[in-house]
């Protein structure tokens, strides 16, 4: 099967894009990564096929601080961009990153059936929760339930104009108003992420996370024995700045060593027992005894997926949102805003207590989820009988 997968170059969308090329890759399909040419090496090397994501770099007339014309205005001239090349390769099926919305569109041009890829628990609203991204836990009784009707009556009206504003860019390049959306979505996060919902669609389906390391270097471990802090500065633009120097500066005293993971340059002048640089992050889970990084998806999903205790330190977007579910569910304690004595304390607190350790594992218990190459094989043969 002929696959092409469609996601933006931010590590939290490019990276699971890829994990989902090498399984179809794996399964004997052949998938082709529509990306930013910083991870074409790394595709190529385990064999997957590249184009470049064109269409990315703003133009003149975009308007990034509206959140809805950056995605849908910018989706339609991303669809645009790529149709030729899309087109050229003749797929089967489409795989469109829940943020780069233009590979959906671009398959609907083609009449090619598409299936929206979401590195992160489900984000369409619903009539039974308070709107995503407040962090709040379902209202429960009378009280509860009032709060998040009003709460989602507040946000209501942003997302009616979200869908003009998708309607409009689908028409201007000769889609019907409409939106049919995807076949399916393939939801890759832990179950223990999710919030249960009456309204869950049918289409939706929670694959596990999809996790791929962008290097094969074992960063190093600092000298002793103490218990190891692994720590993971935020990769999105979102993030909390400073965070690794601040951690440094928490932990100075405390007898615990500390691995730096960054894709960024790494904090000069290190004390001797901590260590930085771009290393494995799924071997220094093997050693670590809690991670302290931001809210993003990945890092969340990759530290509970080895049964690793978090604290988050969260910043913008949905980071907010996924700190709140991680400290529910147990397994994490989230620090805003961040300061040396704050992360000190989350620290030294999911140490000296298991049960965040035993929550953690209780989040990686693997569950009986599908195999999202078995389902797009699936989906695939439903469309051609």
């Amino acid at each position: 099967m002929r696959i092409a997968v469609v996601a933006g170059p931010d590590p939290g969308h490019a990276f699971p894009a890829i994990a989902l090329c090498l399984r179809f890759l794996a399964a004997g399909d052949e998938p082709v990564l529509f990306t930013g040419p910083h991870w074409f090496d790394s595709a190529l090397a385990a064999g997957i096929g590249v184009r470049r994501l064109k269409g990315l770099a703003p133009r003149p007339a975009d308007d990034d601080s509206d959140a809805g014309k950056r995605i849908h205005e910018r989706a339609a001239h991303i669809a645009t961009e790529i149709l030729p090349d899309l087109s050229a390769m003749l797929p089967e099926l489409v795989v469109s990153d829940v943020l780069t919305a233009g590979g959906g569109m671009a398959a609907e041009r083609l009449g090619v059936p598409w299936v929206e890829l979401s590195p992160h628990p489900l984000y369409l609203p619903s009539k039974a929760l308070p709107p995503v991204g407040s962090g709040l836990a379902p209202g429960e009784g009378l009280r509860g339930r009032l709060r998040d009707r009003v709460l989602r009556a507040m946000t209501a009206r942003a997302i009616r104009h979200g869908h003009r504003q998708r309607e409009r860019a689908r028409v201007s390049i000769g889609l019907p108003a409409r939106d049919p959306g995807p076949v399916a979505r393939l939801i890759a996060t832990l179950p223990a992420l999710e919030v249960p919902r009456p309204d869950w669609p049918e289409s939706a389906h929670v694959i596990g996370p999809l996790l791929w390391e962008p290097t094969d270097t074992i960063l190093e471990l600092p000298p002793g024995d103490g218990p190891l802090v692994m720590v993971a500065p935020s990769t999105a633009h979102i993030g909390v700045e400073g965070m690794a120097e601040t951690v440094l500066e928490a932990l100075d005293g405390t007898g615990l060593r500390v691995a730096i993971s960054t894709l960024a340059t790494p904090p000069a002048d290190l004390p001797p027992w901590a260590t930085a640089g771009l290393g494995r992050q799924d071997e220094l889970l093997t050693h670590a005894s809690v991670v302290v990084g931001g809210g993003g998806h990945g890092l969340l999903a990759k530290s509970l997926s080895a049964g690793v205790p978090i604290v988050t330190v969260p910043g913008g977007g949905d980071q907010w949102e996924l700190a709140n579910r991680a400290a529910r569910q147990g397994s994490s304690i989230f620090v805003r805003p961040p300061s040396p004595a704050a992360l000190r304390e989350a620290v030294l607190r999911i140490l000296a207590d298991p049960g965040y350790t035993e929550a953690a594992r209780a989040a990686a218990i693997p569950a009986d989820l599908p195999d999202p190459v078995a389902l797009c094989h699936q989906l695939l043969q439903s469309a051609h009988p």
